[in-house]
């Protein structure tokens, strides 16, 4: 379930949502830390500050779930990682439109708790929405437990365990996003995954095309091949981003 055998071309044709928010979230970065006018003006505008926010600028609920700290390289490489993790497979499992919502609302509470709580005026990061998808697939490990195999749920246990006991003790931690962005994600389990389907790494094959003239047409013929894994490097450097995105979880980086 966490494992991705697929090219990269393959990746941002099967799972179109986490990579236009990854293609977002890059952009973005890299135009807050090259100065320029722009640059500049997005992290004054969408930063999230509680300041803000009490006095109408409702807007910083949302724009920090796609802002990244300019200065630090591990912040976006690690939530990118992170997203790369766990996202593709709700990405299939739940739909498009209901990982929109659950990767927004959940991030928006951890937005939403921060302001409530105050620690941290100014804040910025993709934290309570990735560990919303976490407490989403928490849900499943206890109650739904049809949707996710055994040594998922232990992954997804560990790490779930993990990243709580390093909030708490690495300094500089958004707790509020991280904690109310896992219970959000909890919360949501019963209604976003009532219809979800099992998550299947393979290609969705299209209907073998039979012509008139009794030519048989597979249109899935260089899907199988592409889809061997271990054959390429793509496989070596999707195992290294799936070890540096529980490491980042792990290690309070996200």
């Amino acid at each position: 379930m966490f494992f991705r055998n697929e090219s990269f071309r393959d990746f941002i044709r099967l799972y179109p949502v986490i990579s236009g928010i990854l293609a977002i979230n890059i952009i973005l970065w890299l135009l807050m830390y090259f100065p320029n006018p722009i640059g500049k003006l997005i992290w004054i505008w969408g930063v999230g500050w509680n300041t803000g926010i009490e006095i109408g600028e409702y807007w910083r609920l949302v724009t920090p779930i796609f802002l990244h700290a300019p200065n630090e390289v591990t912040h976006i490489l690690f939530n990118s990682f992170s997203l790369i993790l766990f996202g593709p497979a709700l990405e299939q499992m739940i739909g498009k439109f209901k990982f929109i919502f659950v990767y927004l609302f959940t991030g928006i509470v951890g937005n939403v708790f921060t302001y409530f709580v105050g620690i941290n005026d100014l804040h910025l990061g993709a934290s309570g929405a990735l560990y919303g998808l976490l407490g989403l697939f928490l849900f499943m490990s206890f109650f739904r437990q049809d949707l996710i195999d055994p040594a998922s749920r232990q992954i997804v246990t560990i790490i779930t365990l993990m990243g709580v006991l390093m909030t708490f003790i690495q300094p500089g931690i958004n707790i509020s996003a991280h904690i109310f962005g896992l219970i959000a994600g909890l919360a949501l389990g019963p209604i976003v995954l009532t219809k979800a389907k099992h998550y299947s790494p393979n290609v969705v094959y299209r209907r073998r095309v039979v012509r008139s003239d009794g030519l048989n047409y597979d249109p899935n013929r260089w899907d199988r091949r592409r889809y061997r894994p271990n054959r390429n490097l793509s496989s070596i450097i999707w195992w290294v981003v799936i070890i540096l995105a529980a490491l980042g979880i792990l290690f309070g980086i996200i």
